[in-house]
């Protein structure tokens, strides 16, 4: 099993949550991030004065799926995600060892 994570701009959640769907994925865990990268934050003025915002706001998602799964998964996430613009975030791919349904306590792949 992987687990693939995504950093993505937040209007773009919609989108990205579709094209996860439509691949078979059925269900995702989705959190509010504030981070930087090559984008460097940017600077605004309010009411006269300037501000530097360093953390942009991110949207993180967290999904789990089969081996097979992954490389679809993978590519809806980067087409869906995408701008084209700096910004547009990175996935992250890495191995599950196991995964435990807490309420019946099923593991690997039935869990998910």
């Amino acid at each position: 099993m992987k687990k693939i994570e995504a950093v993505i701009k937040p209007f773009k959640l919609d989108e990205v949550k579709e094209a996860l769907q439509d691949v078979g994925v059925q269900g995702m865990t989705v959190l509010e991030a504030k981070g930087y990268g090559r984008q460097k934050g940017h600077s605004e003025l309010y009411r006269g004065a300037e501000y530097v915002i360093d953390f942009l706001p991110k949207i993180k998602i967290e999904v789990v799926v089969s081996d097979d799964l992954a490389p679809a998964v993978i590519e809806a996430i980067q087409t869906s995600a995408r701008t084209g613009k700096i910004g547009d975030g990175k996935i992250f791919v890495s191995d599950v060892q196991d995964v435990i349904r807490i309420r019946t306590g099923e593991t690997g792949a039935q869990a998910v």
